[in-house]
């Protein structure tokens, strides 16, 4: 009885959208990471070519970058900078640990005080969802899709690769109109 119950409210729950005038959401699979990462040469500057806006980035208007480093203990040091309205600089000094393996592409972020650290919670999932052979173009998000950054090793996207990668985030669940680009060196757009 149960199984005829599922699809039943299935239809009944997409039948309500179309009465109020909703289109309804076709489900997503779970997001999946890639296959593996190889740490040591993810470690450099990232420059964020665009981002889903989000709270703690609100004060950046351009130049945003990331700084990746390997520490003793395994873990890797996290630097975020970008330039904010003043045109000043800031910066956020953060830590990443792997979730898994030496190779795992999932990773946990804290930018909270080191004392915090026993709190799950200060803890954000980064999970590399997409990245090219070469190292040089990347997707970061997390399980729920709440968050998206694309990262280049560069400041500026061929526009041919850059739509290549949003195609295959569309095809994964991501909304792509939620993407704003974020400028890189005097308001410069950062895909040609």
């Amino acid at each position: 009885m149960r199984f005829l119950l599922a699809p039943i409210m299935g239809c009944l729950v997409a039948f309500s959208a179309l009465a109020a005038g909703e289109t309804p959401r076709m489900p997503v699979p779970p997001l999946v990471a890639v296959p593996s990462l190889d740490v040591e040469r993810y470690m450099g500057t990232w420059y964020e070519i665009a981002k889903y806006p989000n709270r703690f980035q609100k004060q950046c208007v351009a130049d945003t970058r990331a700084e990746y480093s390997p520490m003793p203990d395994g873990r890797v040091q996290v630097i975020n900078r970008c330039r904010l309205e003043s045109g000043e600089f800031e910066s956020a000094n953060g830590v990443a640990r792997l979730v898994g393996g030496t190779n795992s592409p999932k990773l946990e972020v804290r930018f909270a005080p080191a004392w915090l650290s026993f709190i799950p919670a200060v803890w954000g999932d980064y999970w590399v969802i997409d990245i090219d052979d070469a190292y040089q173009l990347v997707a970061v998000s997390e399980p729920e899709r709440d968050y998206l950054w694309v990262l280049s090793r560069t400041p500026t996207v061929d526009a041919a690769r850059y739509a290549a990668l949003l195609a295959r985030l569309g095809d994964r669940g991501f909304d792509l109109d939620r993407l704003e680009v974020t400028p890189q060196g005097s308001g410069v757009v950062t895909v040609r």
